[in-house]
């Protein structure tokens, strides 16, 4: 049971939430303004679509570096992510989605719950690669078929500007898989005809795209006209917060990833980012030549971040939650209702995350 201002799809309520085997049984309260009492903030638990490692571990290493990512992100209020790969040769990248695949059909105790794979290359143009490793290469539809026999395979950021793409993206999202446009030199017309394929989200708004001038307005222009998903890093590096709030008045389901590193709620040093040796410092990790590779972002601080903006905490929320589970079509997860999971985070009133379950697991505990 958990007391409290809990955030419910229908607006804020001031009272009880009972949960049992995992799933949310009751939902007992009357509506209140949560700023005219003292009581904790209780949310739906943070779901992020872009992670690629965490307390030291890198997704590309496979196996019980997965455990520790999961167990290192839902210490920060993360109750369900994506495991993220980076571009690789063909056999190897393989080997690491299957091991995937694996990992995807259990829980780690501990841990968030990881619903699949975002495959973040080796589909992207060599020429906006950012932090990705000089492997990308062209779309062949067996090779992804492959991919998508082998692992729950829920995202693909690729460039919509490759020959043959275009096939590829309709073929995705035919069956089910979320194609994002990222890693690219796309112009605005490619980005449009890829949104008319059927992709339907941004990779890291504004990182590693073709940006937006008046009279070349590039994927980031088609993003801002069109998009009604996208990713953005509000770590407050990646991204100006002008250029955040220009994205939040444009794109009606923003939301929050961290694209974090296994430098992640880690101490300054260097560490692994793919077969990419990458640093840390500064609260940044990048390449030796200054690129920026990835994040050490947390989704607890991701949230404060957003408020400290002047967002209101309800639709900080939704950005960090409910808008990711409805990308990839998840109606229980995401948002406080009846019969959903039990995934929630609990806050206190000066922003410090005081409790996360995971399915109704305690994670981090409230005191």
């Amino acid at each position: 049971m958990l007391n409290g201002n809990i955030l419910t799809p229908d607006g804020w309520i001031h009272g009880t939430l009972e949960y049992e085997n995992g799933r949310i049984t009751s939902l007992d309260g009357v509506r209140a303004d949560p700023f005219t009492n003292g009581d904790p903030y209780v949310l739906p638990g943070f779901i992020d679509l872009h992670v690629h490692g965490g307390g030291g571990a890198d997704v590309m290493e496979g196996g019980g570096a997965i455990e520790a990512i999961a167990r290192t992100h839902a210490r920060h209020g993360t109750t369900s992510l994506l495991a993220t790969t980076m571009t690789a040769p063909r056999d190897e990248l393989m080997a690491v989605v299957a091991g995937l695949g694996d990992v995807a059909r259990r829980r780690t105790p501990g841990g968030s719950r990881v619903l699949g794979v975002h495959l973040e290359g080796p589909y992207i143009n060599p020429g906006k690669l950012g932090a990705q490793p000089d492997a990308a290469v062209c779309a062949v539809l067996d090779e992804v078929l492959k991919y998508l026999s082998i692992a729950p395979i829920r995202v693909v950021t690729l460039a919509p500007e490759i020959a043959g793409h275009m096939e590829i993206i309709s073929e995705m999202a035919a069956r089910g898989v979320r194609v994002q446009l990222g890693h690219s030199l796309a112009t605005y017309d490619d980005a449009v005809a890829a949104l008319k394929h059927g992709a339907c989200g941004f990779t890291h708004l504004f990182n590693a795209m073709s940006p937006m001038h008046h009279r070349n307005p590039g994927l980031v222009g088609a993003a801002l006209a069109h998009a009604e998903f996208a990713e953005i890093i509000p770590d407050l590096l990646h991204v100006h917060p002008g250029a955040i709030r220009a994205a939040l008045r444009a794109i009606p389901r923003l939301y929050v990833v961290t694209d974090s590193t296994s430098a992640t709620g880690m101490p300054d040093g260097e560490y692994r980012l793919g077969s990419q040796h990458v640093t840390k410092c500064l609260g940044g990790v990048r390449l030796a030549d200054g690129t920026l590779a990835g994040s050490t972002l947390t989704m607890d601080d991701a949230l404060r971040n957003l408020v400290s903006l002047g967002l209101p905490l309800a639709d900080v929320s939704n950005r960090m939650s409910r808008y990711a589970a409805d990308y990839l079509g998840i109606e229980d997860r995401g948002r406080i209702a009846r019969g959903a999971w039990a995934d929630l985070v609990v806050f206190e009133r000066d922003l410090t995350l005081a409790a996360t379950y995971v399915e109704g697991e305690p994670i981090v505990e409230y005191a």
